[in-house]
């Protein structure tokens, strides 16, 4: 089931950004010092809990635990990350259908050499729209992507 995160999924959502994050983005980024020394766990575990507003726009798939997870900003789709564990289970498209059906989600940003997230993002009817700008604090592009 979908539902909106709580403080007791703190450290889950953590650990799938992280973990997530390291998998997808390390060869994109090529940069040790970021993905193991920067990005930890326990930190953003704890900036959760010490921060629950947060949360508030964090919606976690939950089958038992927590599978997967979806940041979404008014019609945006800010972060979508599912752990690599339960990846191919139709959990990235449950949220995907989730944000645009009941959240009327319509727009996302995507890392432009992310290539596997904008095929992902285009078989659930994104479309990229020409505009780009780097990613904050790296070299690399964001593309924006409409539905």
């Amino acid at each position: 089931m979908i539902r909106l995160a709580t403080l007791n999924d703190a450290s889950r959502i953590a650990e799938i950004l992280v973990f997530t994050k390291r998998m997808n983005y390390r060869r994109i980024f090529q940069d040790d010092k970021v993905s193991f020394g920067e990005i930890q766990v326990y930190p953003l575990a704890k900036e959760y809990i010490e921060n629950p507003d947060k949360l508030k726009h964090i919606w976690v798939y939950d089958d038992i635990f927590v599978k997967g997870m979806i940041h979404i900003d008014d019609d945006t789709i800010a972060e979508l990350y599912v752990d690599s564990f339960f990846e191919n289970q139709g959990i990235g498209g449950k949220l995907i259908q989730f944000a645009t059906e009941q959240m009327n989600c319509r727009r996302l940003w995507v890392l432009e050499k992310n290539t596997d997230a904008r095929r992902f993002y285009e078989k659930h009817g994104f479309m990229l729209t020409g505009e780009k700008r780097l990613e904050e604090g790296t070299t690399e592009y964001i593309v924006e992507m409409m539905r």
